[in-house]
Order: structure tokens, then C-alpha cells, then sequence
């Protein structure tokens, strides 16, 4: 999950560094032409698709042509956090970005938050865009949500690129007193311990603080009957069964914020596995540094594409 952690002990703060997010500003994209009678859907507008459980999950598609990639937003944040790449990665691929259920424009009448409900989010959109070729880029939590994704999406996938995420595969999961004890604070208190956690632990030092100070007052407006059990499933979330059940590469793009990671423990479980990672920032990095964000991102992309002696 993340790097440096708050007590009740390591495991705990590192898990909660990696589900930590913001949200929700609308992105301003460039204004489309306005299109023919019956051309199809409007370039990036909201398009919904009707989960097994009834949830009617929005998402939307930009571009044209392979691979697409899909951004999976973290917890108590929304697809909006994706701003800054949506207008520059359309231009060369298909682009689709999903509200997963109680967040952005997805409903929240599900009882179940899990992040295998959350990944079937993501498979429910996509099984109305006909690409082939999937590259899964996943954010904090949407990193294992993207893992369950692609354990029902197969072949699809050619590649899952977390963004500050997978740092704990391999890892110790923390115990159920822990994450009891954790979450305790986040039921007493949700608004000021979000508050607390974001400001505190999701940015460096000479962070930009409106921006952070935004990131934390978005948080905490979520609705804890959605935020809490969904942030019990990342921190309970265990690895070794869903990464099993998935053949595509997957690599890390990750701020230096915290503690380094490790990627000999991470190489025993994922063989190629590797992060790039981007100093002076912290766990919002495509938003804080979008130039050096999607310069590395576009770079794993290609290494997906081409891998080095295909």
C-alpha cells in the first residue's frame, strides 16, 4: 500500500498512505465539435452501464484507437482526479474513465463494499467499449480494484500500471485489531480524521497546501457509510489469491514520499515488477507534477507495448 504509517503501528498508516485520494473538481476539456445526428455519443459524456447488482455505474470515453486506458480513481475520490491526463492521452488512444459505486456520478446503493465489487465497477463500463487492448492504470485503491478487474476482463489486459500502490505486495498484512482500532478513529471522527490524515500524511513538507487542504475537505465529504467499509476492504485487502489469476505485466509509478519501496519484496511475488519514481511529491502525483506524471506514464506504456527484446 504506502510507505510511512500513523499508530496503531506500520502496516496500518502504510495501507492507508496507499487508499488515501481527493477529489472533484470538473475537468475542462477542450470543447468538442458539435456532432452529426446519430454520430454516436458525445466525446466525454456521461455514459452509464447497469452492474450485476443493480448499481448504475457512470464512466466516460474519449479518443479513438488501441490500447485504451483506463484510470481508476482511489478511495473517496472520483474519475475528475484524472484531469490532467485526459487531454493529453486521447489525442493518441482510447481513453475511458469510471466512477466506481459511491463516488463522482455512480450511484451508492450497494451494500457490499468490496473491492471485488469495485473492480466488477470497472468490467460492468468496459463491457460496452470493444477495445482489445486494455492498460489498467489504477490510483491508490484503484490499484487492487484494477487487479480485480483484470482477473474477469483476461486476455484484455496487456498491462496494469498502479499509480502510488502495490508497495505492500509481499507484505504483512496488519491484523484485525489494528484496522479495528484504526477505523474506530475514522467512525468517532470521519470529517476531522480525514482532515487530519490527508494534510498530515498524503503530502510533503512544501506541498502546494491549497491543493492539499482541497484534497482533505473533498475527502471528507464523503459519506462515511460508503468511506469506511470501503476503506476496511483495502486494508484487509490480501494479494496472493487475485495476483494468481492475472498474467498482465504490472508496474508502479510512485511519489518518494515516505518510506522507499521495496521492490526485492515486491520482485518475489511479481518477477518484473518495477517503480518509477517521481521525487518532490506526494501521493496525488498526477495532479501535483502532471508534466513529469504523464512523461512516465506515456514511457510504461510504450514498455508495455514494445517490451524490451519482443
Amino acid at each position: 500500500m504506502r510507505k510511512t504509517l500513523l499508530a496503531p503501528g506500520a502496516a496500518v498508516i502504510a495501507a492507508l498512505v496507499f487508499v488515501g485520494c481527493g477529489k472533484k473538481e470538473e475537468p475542462a476539456p477542450a470543447p468538442a465539435a458539435t456532432p452529426a445526428v446519430n454520430s454516436g455519443p458525445v466525446e466525454g459524456a456521461p455514459r452509464i452501464a447497469i452492474a450485476p447488482d443493480g448499481v448504475h455505474v457512470q464512466y466516460h470515453v474519449y479518443g479513438q484507437g488501441e490500447p485504451t486506458l483506463v484510470f481508476i480513481h482511489g478511495w473517496s475520490c472520483d474519475s475528475n482526479y484524472w484531469r490532467e491526463q485526459v487531454p493529453v492521452f486521447k489525442q493518441r488512444y482510447t481513453v475511458v474513465t469510471v466512477d466506481l459505486a459511491g463516488h463522482g456520478g455512480t450511484a451508492g446503493s450497494r451494500t457490499e463494499w468490496t473491492i471485488r465489487n469495485f473492480g466488477q465497477d470497472v468490467v460492468t463500463a468496459l463491457s460496452t467499449v470493444p477495445s482489445e487492448q486494455l492498460i489498467l492504470v489504477g490510483h491508490s485503491m484503484g490499484g487492487p480494484v484494477a487487479i480485480e478487474a483484470a482477473r474477469k476482463l483476461g486476455k484484455r489486459v496487456v498491462g496494469i500500471i498502479g499509480v502510488d500502490t502495490f508497495n505492500s505486495v509481499g507484505a504483512p498484512a496488519p491484523n484485525k485489531a489494528q484496522v479495528d482500532a484504526l477505523l474506530r478513529d475514522f467512525e468517532a471522527d470521519y470529517i476531522g480524521q480525514t482532515r487530519k490524515f490527508v494534510t498530515e500524511h498524503l503530502f510533503p513538507p512544501n506541498a502546494n497546501r491549497e491543493l492539499a487542504n482541497k484534497v482533505a475537505y473533498d475527502m471528507s465529504l464523503s459519506q462515511p457509510r460508503v468511506a469506511i467499509p470501503s476503506l476496511r476492504a483495502v486494508l484487509e485487502y490480501d494479494f496472493t489469491e487475485p495476483l494468481r489469476d492475472v498474467t498482465a505485466p504490472i508496474v508502479a509509478i510512485d511519489s518518494d514520499l515516505g518510506e522507499p519501496v521495496n521492490e526485492a519484496r515486491i520482485r518475489k511475488v511479481l518477477p518484473k515488477f518495477h517503480a518509477t519514481i517521481i521525487t518532490g511529491v506526494g501521493h496525488f502525483l498526477m495532479m501535483e507534477d502532471p508534466a513529469r506524471f504523464n512523461a512516465a506514464l506515456e514511457t510504461e506504456i510504450q514498455a508495455l507495448l514494445h517490451p524490451a527484446g519482443s
